[in-house]
């Protein structure tokens, strides 16, 4: 008796859930992309309120090439500079290489990062243990090197871009957007060519990754423990200290990736001026001093933080609303 009443129940649970099937926000192959397309999400709305800062960081970190004692321009005087020579419009240069590229790399990091954390959650619950920081950062670092090298391509056409206004009107490039970037890249130095300073890359992104996931990840959970700050607060907060450690830790490698990108054969020689990450960073050095590398903090800074914010926050609660 009790085995057919038994026998009952699990064939109504079958048919209700036959009549009931799971809707398409909850279906196995939507929640897998789900953490890849709220990132990517996430990122692209950061990009289009950070873009104007991004052009000026970059035009910072490209001034006094090669010189100890160059022009030491400022933040504001850049902003004013670019506005004066043309429209305000152009602090936005490169704006379809930035939008691509959230689409791309951050789509991929945060994507990665929440697959992750995920896994490392189960196993932790089933060992009936906490997630550790070196855990977080070792799920932080894989997914910013991972992101970093399919992201690298629109990365490079975004500082291609940016940094064409530098030129001579003559020597200029004068791209149409991302796409038309990309393609005269790949036409006029190789398919290769679109990988250039790859490797400061990866480590870039792998810095930011810790600095930002990680901390953010480990701040929130700190705050949740021993603070009584609500959740939209805890998450202003984990937010600007995660901006802070991920601006400090991947400056440098941002500085040399800049300038490794920007680079193109010299007309006379044929060759470049940089042979990689650690010629860059020893010319850096002799040319210019090491201080050179954190030129524009404040700029990178207020470019990060308030990135890292607007990202986090918006796939904090792009989360939230599709779970």
């Amino acid at each position: 008796m009790a085995s057919s009443t038994i026998k009952e129940t699990a064939s109504d649970a079958a048919a209700s859930a036959m009549e009931r099937p799971t809707d398409f926000l909850h279906h196995p192959f939507t929640r897998a992309a789900l953490p890849f397309i709220n990132g990517g999400l996430a990122g692209m709305t950061a990009t289009a309120v950070i873009q104007p800062v991004d052009m000026v960081k970059v035009r910072l970190q490209l001034a006094g090439e090669g010189a100890r004692t160059g022009p030491r321009p400022s933040a504001l005087g850049i902003t004013r500079d670019i506005i004066a020579s043309g429209k305000a419009l152009d602090l936005y240069t490169g704006i379809s290489a930035g939008l691509l590229r959230q689409a791309v790399y951050t789509t991929a990091r945060l994507g990665f990062f929440d697959t992750f954390i995920t896994r490392l959650n189960g196993r932790a619950e089933a060992a009936n243990r906490k997630v550790t920081f070196a855990e977080r950062a070792a799920a932080g670092l894989s997914a910013g090197g991972i992101a970093a090298m399919i992201g690298n391509p629109a990365d490079l056409a975004l500082v291609r871009m940016q940094s064409d206004g530098l030129k001579p009107p003559e020597a200029r490039a004068n791209y149409r957007s991302v796409f038309d970037a990309l393609f005269r890249i790949t036409r006029g130095e190789g398919i290769g060519a679109l990988w250039a300073g790859a490797f400061p890359t990866v480590v870039r992104a792998m810095a930011l990754n810790m600095g930002q996931l990680t901390f953010f990840a480990e701040a929130k959970q700190q705050l949740k423990q021993h603070t009584a700050l609500s959740a939209q607060n805890q998450t202003f907060a984990a937010s600007a200290i995660a901006g802070f450690f991920a601006s400090f830790l991947s400056l440098p490698f941002d500085f040399i990736k800049t300038r490794l990108q920007k680079q193109q054969k010299d007309p006379a020689t044929g060759k470049f001026p940089y042979k990689g990450l650690v010629d860059c960073a020893r010319k850096v050095i002799a040319e210019e001093g090491w201080l050179r590398f954190y030129r524009g903090f404040g700029t990178y800074y207020v470019r990060i933080a308030p990135h890292a914010m607007v990202t986090l926050i918006v796939a904090d609660y792009l989360n939230i609303i599709t779970k």
